[in-house]
């Protein structure tokens, strides 16, 4: 069975809860199995006559119910008949096998959500239930649902490695309106307002604008390429990144290769209570080249210091930065 993408997940939870009637056709028609797999494996449920002791109420069926083609057979002879209150124990019985099997496939095909968040300077690595691994940086936060279907995450702010489970379901991460589609990997987002940038360390993603599926892909990334998209245009700009770099914030390091200042500052003020401001736009968008330690303030102080084209200066609220004149500087 081909996967159900979202839209048609959620009419077969509408359709299967807006009517017991439905539930019973769709179980009659599945014969308890195929979709619903391990949720009712085991379970004594008898669909023939669940049917037919509500045979009755075919024809006053509320105006709710659209009627599945189900396989009729051919009139039998008719049986001694039954004591009232046998019939009434066995409608019951049906019923109530009705409701729990509702109550199953529901409870097995409804999505969960898990949402994790990291405060400042904050890192912690959460394992899925489908075994992959998110590793959060700082002020950080992810929304993982899981259905039966797909495996969907939204990185809603900040920076986070996945290192996905290999799974018959398909995995992406949505990120400032891109959709991000693994394809058996271990990759990095970092989400900034204008910016998201994609790192990938082993295997592969496509890329996506989420808001307009029917264009053509924006990137397609290997082990050590990367992506900057712009959030708002799409406009990409592909990179060859070091592997080992790309993690380097595991390790409370920022390192950075002619990346803006103002993505350096944000990652910066993830993992300190003294902020990095950036006084102007042609300040925040000079790129920059470096290693630092996340946590040194004072050699962060000093390699902005030795830039010739910046003005620093302190004060209570944290370490102001602002241009002299627009231009590129690297430290190598």
């Amino acid at each position: 069975m081909q996967p159900l993408d979202a839209k048609q997940e959620q009419q077969l939870l509408d359709w299967l809860t807006a009517s017991p009637q439905h539930l019973r056709e769709y179980l009659a028609m599945q014969r308890v199995a195929g979709d619903l797999g391990e949720a009712l494996r085991g379970m004594d449920l008898d669909v023939d006559a669940l049917l037919a002791s509500d045979a009755a109420a075919d024809g006053a069926a509320s105006d709710n119910v659209i009627a599945l083609p189900v396989p009729r057979r051919a009139p039998a002879a008719a049986p001694a008949r039954a004591p009232r209150a046998h019939a009434a124990s066995r409608w019951r019985l049906a019923a109530a096998a009705a409701v729990c099997a509702m109550a199953v496939l529901v409870g097995w095909a409804w999505p969960r959500t898990q949402t994790y968040r990291t405060a400042l300077g904050e890192q912690r690595s959460v394992q899925l239930a489908d075994g992959s691994v998110v590793r959060l940086n700082a002020q950080t936060q992810v929304q993982a649902t899981l259905t039966p279907w797909r495996r969907t995450l939204q990185l809603l702010q900040g920076q986070a490695s996945f290192v996905v489970a290999a799974d018959r379901r398909p995995l992406q991460v949505q990120a400032g309106g891109l959709r991000v589609q693994d394809i058996g990997t271990t990759f990095d987002i970092a989400l900034h307002p204008d910016q998201a940038r994609i790192e990938v360390s082993s295997g592969r993603v496509q890329v996506w604008r989420e808001d307009r599926p029917q264009q053509p892909m924006l990137a397609d990334l290997g082990a050590g390429q990367s992506a900057r998209i712009d959030i708002a245009d799409g406009r990409v700009e592909l990179g060859n990144e070091d592997v080992a770099a790309m993690h380097a914030w595991w390790q409370h390091r920022i390192v950075f290769r002619d990346e803006p200042l103002a993505n350096v500052a944000e990652d910066f003020n993830r993992l300190n209570r003294t902020r990095l401001l950036i006084d102007d736009g042609d300040a925040g968008a000079m790129r920059l080249t470096g290693n630092l330690r996340g946590d040194d303030v004072a050699a962060l102080r000093a390699f902005l210091d030795a830039q010739p084209t910046l003005q620093v200066y302190a004060s209570a609220d944290g370490i102001h930065v602002r241009s002299r004149a627009p231009t590129q500087t690297h430290l190598q």
